[in-house]
């Protein structure tokens, strides 16, 4: 163990830590998770980190060979993950977040400067890494980063899935299906329409996904602690910028009012309903997927989702829609991360809204989740779907909802009579309306043969 010094006090770290005092006091006093930040988003930092050495010594705040220093620490630094240990429930604002950045970067700086850690008389964790900065601008500034690279995965995976269905619903395009509202019978569908109506949804949440994605462009950085700038010289916000922009491969912008940038987690807040808006679409997907394969016998069986594992540990050969179940769950957990960012962005006060952390980490996780498992739900479930045709065609055929299109030639009442009738005889609407000589059998044909190839 080594001592080291804050403001605080004393405090013993480990020897091999490249973290300092700060850092270890919140490894001392938060523990609820046990899980540190991803490692997008301490990427993210560490660029930030690197854009604002860099920037600083075009300001002639530091000097070239501090920050050739701290420009080789910040890239090492993106190796040592084991080194940022700080939980995500911790000091509001991300402070402990970002001096456990601060403090790694200085230490990796020392060891190049052939000191020893702890030993911060050259760079100091938050003279020199921190200069020009605050928590209260840096860590938005990552998060948005974070959360627009996880943006641009997801987008791409929803791209494809959307793609799957789409190529379902060509494939489907001809299978004539009972059509269901409220849950009862009505008039008829193609299985391909019900298909294409799912890529259609998954293509404009994805747009309105983008729509929050470039949102996240306008970051706070150089508004440092409520939004003035102090401490930052003259044009660091444009010039870090500049330099981040060309780390991240991103065009960040700098935000329009630097009060409000920090007052509020609008952004973080927008794309994270976007993403609770994907996930009850996508809920409502797998559940329609869940109705149309139950059965086998006693269900709807209109569909079958491919058998990837035994359904039950006790009913032989029972199979179950485990993909569709999997991913109820996700989208049940993405909704709960959004009503946690929701509480957090409204629990912004004056200056500065302090709960970030656990908005991007929310964030983060909903969009891992989703990045993760929607490749293995298209693979294992979506792009093996086949539709029982002839089931279909024998259920449409006992539909009384089919004497709605009668309804324009003997009138609503009567098409309602005959409904009722198909289904107390079990005798099919073209047949018993041509029977009953409510219409002729050429004009049954024109309706329902030509159309839904059912023979009157």
């Amino acid at each position: 163990m080594r001592t080291e010094k804050d403001t605080v006090g004393e405090i013993k770290v480990p020897d091999q830590a490249y973290y300092g005092a700060q850092t270890q006091r919140a490894l001392n006093n938060f523990k609820a998770s046990e899980k540190p930040f991803p490692e997008v988003f301490i990427k993210a930092y560490l660029l930030l980190k690197k854009a604002c050495s860099m920037a600083n010594a075009d300001f002639s705040k530091l000097e070239k060979s501090k920050k050739e220093v701290l420009v080789e620490a910040c890239e090492r630094a993106e190796s040592m993950r084991e080194q940022f240990k700080v939980d995500i429930f911790q000091a509001g604002a991300g402070t402990s977040f970002n001096m456990n950045v601060n403090e790694v970067v200085a230490n990796v700086a020392a060891e190049i400067l052939g000191r020893t850690k702890g030993d911060y008389s050259q760079i100091h964790p938050n003279d020199h890494v921190n200069m020009s900065q605050s928590s209260n601008d840096t860590f938005p500034t990552a998060s948005h980063i974070a959360v627009i690279w996880k943006a641009d995965e997801l987008l791409e995976v929803l791209d494809d899935l959307a793609e799957a269905f789409k190529e379902k619903s060509r494939e489907f395009s001809e299978i004539i299906k009972t059509g269901r509202t409220h849950l009862m019978d009505a008039t008829p569908v193609t299985v391909g329409d019900e298909f294409g109506a799912y890529a259609s949804v998954l293509k404009r949440a994805a747009g309105l996904l983008r729509e929050g994605r470039d949102m996240l462009l306008e970051v706070p950085l150089g508004s440092t602690a409520v939004g003035t700038g102090a401490n930052a010289p003259e044009g660091f916000k444009d010039k870090a910028l500049e330099y981040l922009s060309r780390f991240t491969g991103l065009p960040l912008k700098r935000s329009k009012n630097p009060f409000e940038a920090l007052q509020s987690r609008f952004g973080l807040s927008v794309f994270s309903g976007y993403l609770s808006e994907l996930a009850k679409e996508l809920n409502r997907i797998a559940n329609d997927l869940r109705l149309l394969n139950s059965g086998p016998v006693a269900g709807l069986a209109e569909i079958k989702l491919p058998p990837v594992q035994p359904g039950s540990s006790i009913m032989p050969g029972k199979v179950n829609p485990v993909m569709a179940e999997c991913l109820n769950m996700i989208c049940f957990r993405v909704i709960g991360n959004h009503g946690t960012v929701s509480a957090a962005s409204q629990a912004g006060q004056m200056e500065l809204n302090v709960m970030t952390p656990v908005m991007t980490t929310s964030i983060l996780e909903s969009q891992k989740l989703l990045i993760k498992y929607l490749p293995d739900f298209q693979k294992l479930c979506v792009e093996g779907i086949k539709a029982d045709k002839e089931r279909c065609r024998n259920l449409l055929l006992l539909n009384p909802s089919l004497a709605t299109l009668l309804s324009t030639d003997i009138g609503y009442e009567n098409a309602a009579k005959l409904a009722q009738e198909s289904l107390e005889k079990g005798i099919p609407v073209p047949e018993l309306a041509v029977e009953k000589k409510l219409i002729s059998k050429e004009k049954a044909r024109q309706l329902f043969k030509n159309t839904y190839d059912i023979e009157p």
